[in-house]
């Protein structure tokens, strides 16, 4: 797989080793070893980004965060050798679209990179031949050709994964999915137990981006017992 990616690791044998990996498969990488630096090569043009959490000057986090800002939307996969599930579910908060929890298999890493790249690009070719423009009442309108978002004629920043979710929520109003056929339709992944966090996590930052009271959401709505549905009206 042609591809570059941006390796973001304080630990020099963890990124040797990332390195190794991922050169090996033909993928291009550089990398930088603190939150700084980060932030500057970052927008320099990636595929994706392996963020570490824990880095001197910024964190992952903030990097995260600042990249976002900066309508930098390629894939951010979290790189995190803290189990808690407090930092996976704030990280994926901010924008980032997975986490790999050390120590993790060169294989499996290798397979959910590529796996992301390969989500990223088909989701920019389609959107090339999305011509419709959503719209829903309250002045929701969502741009399938250009993935924008507005509101009230207020432009709204969503991540890639963001968009997606919201996307194939809104373009099947009125269905209910499960949080298992969303994480599998939009990560394109395996579905294991605690992968719930990184739906309810989008799903929340969706509320907070698209709604006018993400507490009594008029869209993204939740079906007890069941998972979430987009309402129209």
């Amino acid at each position: 797989m042609e591809a570059k990616i941006l390796i973001v690791e304080d630990d020099d044998a963890i990124a040797d080793a990332i390195q190794a990996y991922l050169n090996k498969e033909g993928i291009e990488t550089n990398r930088c070893d603190n939150g700084e630096d980060a932030v500057a090569s970052a927008l320099l043009g990636w595929d994706l980004i392996l963020l570490d959490v824990m880095l001197p000057k910024l964190d992952g986090f903030e990097v995260c965060r600042e990249l976002r800002k900066r309508d930098v939307n390629v894939p951010i996969l979290f790189l995190t050798a803290r189990g808690d599930d407090i930092d996976q579910v704030l990280g994926l908060g901010l924008g980032a679209d997975d986490y790999i929890t050390k120590p993790f298999s060169g294989a499996a890493l290798v397979a959910r990179v590529k796996a992301h790249i390969r989500r990223y690009r088909e989701f920019n070719r389609n959107g090339n031949n999305m011509l419709d423009v959503l719209r829903f009442s309250g002045g929701l309108e969502i741009d399938t050709e250009s993935f924008l978002v507005r509101r009230g004629g207020e432009s709204i920043q969503l991540a890639a994964k963001e968009f997606e979710l919201l996307r194939l929520l809104a373009t099947n109003a009125g269905r209910v999915f499960t949080k298992e056929q969303l994480f599998k339709q939009i990560w394109r992944d395996k579905y294991y137990e605690g992968d719930d966090n990184t739906v309810t996590v989008h799903i929340r930052r969706l509320r907070e981006k698209i709604e006018a009271d993400p507490s009594n959401p008029q869209y993204l709505q939740t079906i007890r017992g069941l998972g979430y549905r987009f309402s129209k009206m």
